[in-house]
């Protein structure tokens, strides 16, 4: 969550958001309500079905923990994917064009032209005016997102998985004891 309130913020100056200067993908807030709230909400879910006692009751949680898994699977997936957009697509940022100072996304990958601005970091103090130090900004906030995506991506398969189990094996499964045979 706070790096995507900080993705809204290049350079910590707000005059940038206020005036429409801030990268597409991050004004999208999917490290806010996808990544963010709804997974919260989905941990909320899982947090609570431990406590549930009683077979049907237990069941009952397993299945809203089954659904509040696969919907926090879906955010925190696009909000991966979203972040990678960002991060491949470059930040917006105020640039020299061919008619002079221009906002927009300088380093844009051009299809069959190069390799993009990722594997250049020469590019990256150069071609943005301002805000300041924007390409190194949105590439550590985009890669700490999409990357906090992934694993909550994986912590929501995980927690589908249980859920399933939960389902199917009740809340029994794996407390069996097997004693000793008296004779």
């Amino acid at each position: 969550m706070l790096a995507n309130i900080l993705l809204l913020l290049p350079g910590l100056q707000v005059h940038f958001l206020l005036e429409g200067h801030v990268t597409r993908e991050a004004t999208w807030a999917t490290g806010l309500w996808g990544s963010g709230f709804l997974v919260l909400l989905g941990a909320r879910a899982f947090i609570l079905s431990s406590n549930t006692r009683g077979c049907c009751a237990f069941r009952a949680e397993m299945l809203c923990q089954l659904v509040y898994s696969c919907v926090c699977l879906i955010v925190s997936g696009f909000c991966c994917v979203v972040s990678l957009i960002g991060l491949v697509q470059g930040p917006f940022c105020l640039y020299n064009s061919s008619s002079g100072p221009e906002w927009g996304v300088p380093l844009k990958p051009i299809a069959d032209s190069h390799t993009g601005y990722l594997y250049n970091s020469t590019l990256w103090s150069g071609v943005c005016l301002e805000p300041r130090n924007v390409v190194q900004w949105n590439v550590v906030l985009f890669v700490v997102l999409g990357g906090a995506s992934g694993l909550q991506a994986l912590l929501c398969a995980a927690s589908i998985l249980n859920a399933l189990l939960g389902l199917i094996l009740g809340q029994g499964f794996c407390q069996n004891k097997v004693g000793p045979v008296s004779v």
